[in-house]
């Protein structure tokens, strides 16, 4: 049931993109290709499209959004059974070499100055991403605290109204400051900051694994 509503989803994101085809197969063959690792000269014939079209229905959904409409749709859908968990969210970043460069790449200084971009993600306390944002390699973690918050999307709740605000946050020393830990009192937030040369991260790594977990999942995807 669950495969049915998501390939509905789809439909209706994708529906007068291109001429009509099969929605879930040419789904299956693309995000086989971007979680695979397989170059899309090399896709399978069993998939039933070429590698041609299936790279032009990826251009053209990236292009629409369809990836950021069905975040939010798988969203809504755990936040509809209470399986989203509000209690806490936690931030982390990752650091990964763009051979390829492009506009969101910069010299990573911890690489050796190869072109690389970093990655971003806010979750929930279980590790699922609610927000997520790409840099240049050399933007300093904390700079992306606020555009994370703030890019939460209200998220349908099992009862009551959608929900966007987490009751705490967790993030290590990089993201440490006065300016920080006001900000995120204005807003309501308990922050579990650990504060440089007075804390151990230790305590928040019990927590923290879990954006570890899905940081290294995510790019492995993106291989």
């Amino acid at each position: 049931m669950r495969e049915d509503r998501a390939g509905r989803q789809i439909g209706r994101i994708s529906r007068g993109i291109e001429a009509p085809r099969d929605q879930r197969a040419m789904f299956t063959a693309v995000v086989y290709v971007l979680t695979s690792g397989c170059a899309w000269r090399h896709l399978p014939p069993t998939f039933g499209t070429s590698s041609a079209t299936a790279h032009r229905r990826f251009t053209v959904w990236t292009v629409v959004g369809l990836w950021r409409r069905l975040h939010r749709a798988v969203l809504d859908e755990l936040g509809g059974r209470g399986e989203v968990d509000w209690i806490s969210t936690i931030v982390d970043a990752a650091s990964v070499r763009a051979k390829k460069g492009g506009s969101l790449t910069r010299r990573n200084l911890v690489d050796r100055g190869k072109k690389g971009s970093k990655l971003h993600v806010l979750s929930d306390a279980q590790g699922i991403p609610l927000a997520v944002a790409v840099s240049g390699a050399n933007m300093h973690d904390s700079l992306a605290l606020k555009p994370l918050i703030l890019g939460i999307p209200a998220v349908r709740s099992r009862r009551g109204p959608r929900r966007r605000r987490p009751v705490k946050l967790r993030v290590d020393k990089a993201y440490f400051s006065a300016e920080h830990l006001n900000w995120l009192l204005e807003r309501g937030l308990v922050a579990r900051l650990a504060r440089l040369g007075i804390e151990s991260g230790e305590r928040l790594g019990r927590h923290r694994w879990k954006i570890e977990r899905s940081i290294a999942w995510l790019l492995a995807t993106a291989a």
